[in-house]
């Protein structure tokens, strides 16, 4: 069991190897050239002014968040759709509760007032 073991401390061992050596020669053949004026904030020639700190709405990350729920969901719908007739009855069931508790969601963000863009 301990063999089972040193094989995957090996293949981690191996990994951060690896990712020490791409450090390593990215350090290497990297251009080094440093300049005060790439040492600012920005470098599109325009003078930085004001604080880089800005407070936003908390709606928009609500309106982030509630984008990318429903981008997963179509993540998840696409390949139950491809093998739609393989699955069965089943599957068309477990697909329907799923889209009905995003829905529920839905709903439920839309009567909060969550997807009003102010």
């Amino acid at each position: 069991m301990l063999h089972d073991y040193a094989f995957v401390g090996f293949f981690c061992l191996i990994g951060v190897l690896f990712v020490l050596f791409v450090f390593f020669l990215n350090r290497l053949i990297r251009p080094h050239h440093p300049n005060p004026d790439k040492l600012e904030s920005y470098e599109c020639g325009e003078l930085p002014v004001g604080d880089a700190w800005v407070q936003y709405n908390v709606r928009y990350y609500l309106f982030a968040l509630i984008f990318v729920i429903f981008d997963v969901e179509i993540v998840f719908l696409f390949p139950w759709a491809v093998v739609y007739r393989s699955l069965g009855f089943f599957a068309f069931v477990e697909m329907m509760i799923f889209l009905a508790i995003l829905i529920f969601g839905l709903i439920y963000a839309w009567r909060k007032g969550a997807l009003k863009w102010v």
